[in-house]
């Protein structure tokens, strides 16, 4: 009896393009660190070639653009970064990376970071057709309106030739699938095809899409995988990016609807690509997700409340109008109410933040009470310091906390108090002037202001 080896996973190696100026964006931040859904373009692009099983990582940038080389290192810590000194087309800027492909892969795809909305099953696809004998794969779609676009001609299954719009044939321009730009290439022939492309072109503009035909006149098998128009879609100036935006928040939302989360109204709701929420949670219209986001199962987020870098536990109810900023850590069963801003402070179970309060850089116990119109004054101007509140204190409306303060475990302190030392557990503090009283004293005053009136001209 014998027994079949097992296959081995077959390794990849992703070329990202990032080389490109982004004149049409108008801006001097370099286009692909633009932001889709809370992280840049380039971060999206990295991270579905991650999720598609590339274990290798190559970023392909211009010169000068060390930002763009830090953003890779920083979303991606093992990938490589490389500069193309001259723009001299696609293949060009693929063979910029030579270092990496000559290491060798069974598996290249080349992507451009100007496309954030590739989804990591495409990547997947792309690389099960090499895994089933093809040695390039072009990536293609669909097009509502083809007009400019190269086109993907094919036959039997096979992908002929890519033909730019301004070569084909009448017949070939009512071809609608159209190409998307991205290739995968079997790692075996990749760096053979690349450098075929270099040499045999006589204008000195080095295309990624001559390697079908190179692959073809070598007798070698060429597909073409297809994708949604709106998954291909490319960004080079704001309306673009807006629309990115657009599509990418809908995939959020639709994808939280579908685990279990309810939106009243999901089109006024804005999410990140890590927003993280637990079913059975309400959002109400209105609510704004920055990066770094938990929400916990079965709790209420009512509207216009806006988070960022903040947890909420199960079964808590925030806002509506607050503002959850990073650090805030919202534990189970609490109360965040209306106009609460929270930073850096974690809100123990069962605790009530009701309204109009300010609680940065704290610590609050357990079934603790927090007054309207309560702040912990954290800030000198120099430093910030902590304030401490333990489990089941009362805090009074209008009352300022100035930290470094500690409440004890069940001490009330009187509404209106400025309280600048610590108080005991199950103490009563009053930091506030002694209240006194004038009879007649304000009846005086209009009378005299009375007076004042009449013997003006």
């Amino acid at each position: 009896m014998t027994s079949e080896q097992p296959r081995s996973t077959p390794s990849g190696l992703a070329i990202i393009l990032a080389a490109g100026e982004g004149t049409r964006m108008k801006s001097t931040t370099p286009k692909v660190l633009h932001k889709v859904a809370g992280r840049s373009m380039l971060a999206n692009t990295l991270a579905a070639v991650a999720a598609a099983g590339m274990e290798r990582l190559a970023v392909v940038v211009g010169p000068g653009h060390e930002d763009v080389a830090k953003e890779a290192r920083a979303v991606a810590a093992g990938a490589e970064v490389f500069v193309q000194s001259e723009r001299l087309g696609t293949a060009h800027a693929v063979l910029a990376a030579r270092a990496a492909l000559e290491t060798g892969a069974d598996h290249l795809i080349v992507v451009f970071a100007d496309t954030p909305l590739i989804q990591p099953g495409t990547f997947r696809a792309m690389r099960e057709a090499l895994a089933a004998g093809a040695a390039v794969v072009a990536l293609g779609f669909e097009a509502r309106d083809a007009a400019g676009y190269g086109r993907l001609l094919t036959k039997n299954d096979e992908l002929v030739a890519i033909r730019e719009h301004r070569d084909a044939s009448e017949a070939e321009r009512a071809t609608t699938l159209c190409n998307a730009g991205l290739m995968a290439l079997d790692g075996r022939v990749a760096l053979s095809i690349l450098d075929a492309i270099a040499s045999n072109n006589a204008q000195k503009e080095f295309y990624l899409t001559d390697a079908v035909e190179i692959a073809r006149a070598r007798g070698l098998a060429t597909r073409v995988v297809r994708a949604p128009e709106e998954e291909v879609m490319g960004v080079n100036d704001r309306v673009q990016l807006a629309a990115a935006e657009a599509v990418a928040q809908r995939r959020l939302r639709e994808k939280a609807m579908r685990a279990g989360v309810t939106m009243t109204a999901p089109e006024t709701v804005f999410m990140c690509h890590d927003t993280i929420v637990g079913r059975d949670t309400v959002i109400e219209p209105h609510v704004f997700f920055g990066p770094g986001v938990t929400i916990g199962e079965g709790s209420v987020v009512k509207a216009f409340s806006h988070f960022e870098g903040a947890v909420v536990a199960g079964d808590a109810s925030v806002g509506p109008f607050a503002r959850l900023r990073p650090g805030a850590d919202i534990a189970t069963g609490v109360k965040i109410g209306n106009f609460v801003e929270i930073k850096s402070a974690r809100i123990g179970a069962g605790s009530a933040v009701s309204h109009l309060s300010y609680i940065g850089d704290s610590t609050v116990g357990v079934k603790a009470n927090i007054g309207a119109g309560t702040i912990t004054c954290n800030y000198d101007g120099f430093n910030k310091a902590r304030t401490e509140i333990g489990d089941g204190a009362f805090i009074g409306s209008n009352s300022a906390l100035v930290a470094p303060v500690k409440i004890g475990a069940g001490a009330y302190v009187g509404s209106g108090s400025v309280i600048t030392k610590d108080v005991e557990p199950d103490a009563l503090a009053v930091g506030r002037a002694r209240q006194f009283e004038k009879a007649g004293w304000a009846a005086a005053l209009r009378k005299s202001r009375e007076g004042k009136e009449k013997k003006r001209p």
